[in-house]
């Protein structure tokens, strides 16, 4: 079939023009914007895309070289990179408000969350309470969520709120979740695995330190590693476990708002000799939370049966208190300005207004 010059023409424009839209397409689709929509997407949604790829063709990840080594058996190298740019964070020159909250919100987070685990092992023993494992209860509720926490601290805090982020971060990873099943009897870690855990840490600390181009450079680098821990701890998983831990997962985030959130609001609200809704912003579960059983498999194997169920039952408990936190936070912020204004407590205009009120004053 012979075509004129001009029919040529017409459909070299609208296979041009095919191409051209199919280009646009491609190139709007918005995977990481979306990925941002869902809470702790950034974590969770690889989690589940390394988990499909795990439960219906597990032999794929195992073909070897590096293929294998980032995608299946990467977790220690990237729990160990994301401790290190953690540390970078940590400013040894912090103002002492900023500290004294820092400390006291690290402090409070993690003895909340080895209290009710060493509660629940006296009581239920290793089968744990409704199915939930010791493992699971300390590795979530001892870590918090530092963009969470950033962002209510941003919203509802002041400035001195917003820096105890970096004080904060000493709960990522598994060195606190050691030390509590370490003094509670339930796991046996060797001084050497316990320095392991949080010698990167250590590291990114003194060069964030020493040099401030580094630390904002490892800052920036943190955002990139959650995919990658997402991915590689759901190559670990499959589907009929995440299934099994279901509703204990949102039991444990549940539990984790009611123990960091509710009570330690009441705890540092006493404290600050004022209501403060801050102390209920660490109610949350870190996304990188979900790789701490598989880090201390790593340190006691005598874990290792119960990382696949403790990591699903965290990483379900993660999106629920990504969702339920914050809701908890506006409502006590609302409640705590009204009862600091009805009782003169705290400069409650400041604590009405947060951290955006005050930079708009100054504009």
């Amino acid at each position: 079939m012979l075509y004129s010059m001009s029919e040529l023409v017409q459909k070299q424009k609208n296979i041009v023009g095919f191409v051209w839209r199919v280009q646009v397409m491609i190139g709007n689709v918005r995977i990481l914007g979306t990925m941002k929509k869902f809470p702790a997407g950034a974590m969770v949604i690889p989690l589940l895309l390394g988990c499909t790829v795990n439960t219906f063709f597990p032999e794929a990840l195992k073909i070897g070289g590096f293929t294998t080594g980032l995608f299946k058996n990467g977790i220690p190298t990237l729990i160990g990179l994301y401790l290190f740019c953690s540390g970078a964070t940590i400013d040894v020159k912090a103002a002492g408000e900023t500290v004294y909250k820092g400390v006291f919100l690290t402090a409070l987070k993690f003895f909340g969350g080895f209290g009710i685990g060493l509660l629940l092992n006296a009581i239920f023993g290793e089968a744990g309470f409704l199915g939930l494992l010791p493992l699971a209860v300390i590795g979530a509720v001892t870590n918090s969520n530092g963009v969470i926490y950033a962002t209510l601290a941003g919203e509802y805090g002041d400035e001195s709120d917003v820096g105890a982020t970096a004080i904060l971060t000493l709960n990522d990873g598994p060195f606190f979740t050691m030390i509590a099943l370490g003094t509670a009897g339930i796991g046996k870690f060797p001084i050497t695995a316990i320095m392991a855990s949080i010698i990167p840490l250590i590291i990114g600390f003194i060069i964030g330190n020493l040099d401030h181009e580094w630390r904002e450079t490892l800052s920036t680098a943190m955002a990139l590693l959650p995919p990658f821990n997402g991915f590689c701890l759901g190559a670990g998983m499959s589907f009929f476990t995440i299934a099994g831990a279901g509703f204990s997962g949102i039991l444990l985030g549940l539990l984790t708002v009611a123990v960091t959130g509710i009570l330690t609001f009441i705890i540092y609200s006493l404290i600050r000799r004022k209501a403060d809704p801050m102390g209920a912003a660490i109610g949350t579960v870190a996304g990188v939370a979900a790789t701490t059983p598989a880090a201390i498999a790593d340190a006691d194997p005598s874990f290792a049966p119960q990382v696949e169920t403790a990591s699903a039952q965290i990483a379900a408990a993660t999106i629920v208190t990504a969702i339920v936190t914050p809701l908890l936070v506006a409502f006590l912020a609302r409640w705590s300005r009204k009862f600091n204004e009805k009782h003169g407590l705290g400069n409650a205009k400041q604590q009405k207004t947060g951290v955006k009120a005050m930079m708009a004053k100054t504009e």
